[in-house]
């Protein structure tokens, strides 16, 4: 992507997946080594007023040209079942603070200081693969927390998993009290995502990746 915040660029991103389907299709691969991905509190910064643009580029709003402030990452991963089947039509929300630690939220008191042009809050419904794709920004320390992406999956009606997710060798982690609370060494690894450079970019955009596994069954 030459231009990574022009319009093109972005109805690009929006419409293509980065990584192969084929990959993916396989019902069932490596099933026994899924650990169920530990919920976690939603906090109290869920967006009150959600975005008149609720897509999967947190970057750009609308059809600004001005991008958001911070560090380009492209966070993918699968939505699966216990048995590594992808889980589809389901709909993945994160919503996270700008790279000043502002929410996108009425309650938060710095909103003075909120990027205006970082959507703040974003949504993906995954297709036959369990695929899901965002375009943000790395997160960043929020008083009291370590930086984190709080992330919810739904699926029609039902609200399936709220969790967050955490950056790999961030040192505040060991010190964060809700990151501490996922006892489970497994668990704990489960939701904590190397950022790494994105091959190919030359601006120094950064890819995550963090598969988000639910407690169902097949036929759950």
């Amino acid at each position: 992507m030459s231009d990574p915040v022009s319009c093109p660029g972005r109805r690009l991103f929006l419409g293509t997946l980065a990584l192969g389907a084929a990959a993916f299709t396989t019902r069932g691969l490596f099933a026994e080594e899924l650990v169920r991905t530990p919920a976690q509190t939603e906090g109290p910064f869920y967006p009150d007023r959600l975005p008149l643009d609720r897509d999967n580029d947190l970057i750009i709003v609308k059809d600004s040209t001005t991008p958001a402030v911070g560090e380009i990452t492209h966070l993918t991963g699968r939505v699966l079942d216990l048995k590594g089947a992808p889980v589809r039509n389901a709909v993945v929300e994160i919503w996270q603070v700008d790279h000043n630690g502002v929410y996108l939220h009425s309650r938060d008191r710095n909103q003075s200081l909120r990027d205006r042009h970082f959507q703040g809050y974003g949504r993906f419904e995954t297709g036959s693969t369990g695929e899901y794709r965002f375009r943000t920004i790395k997160p960043v320390p929020y008083p009291g927390r370590t930086p984190h992406i709080h992330v919810k999956v739904r699926k029609g009606e039902r609200e399936l998993l709220t969790t967050q997710c955490y950056v790999k060798g961030e040192a505040r982690n060991e010190r964060d009290g809700i990151y501490r609370a996922v006892r489970d060494p497994k668990e704990r690894e489960a939701v904590t995502v190397a950022f790494v450079p994105m091959d190919g970019s030359r601006i120094g955009e950064l890819a995550a990746r963090f598969d988000i596994i639910l407690g169902l069954t097949p036929e759950g």
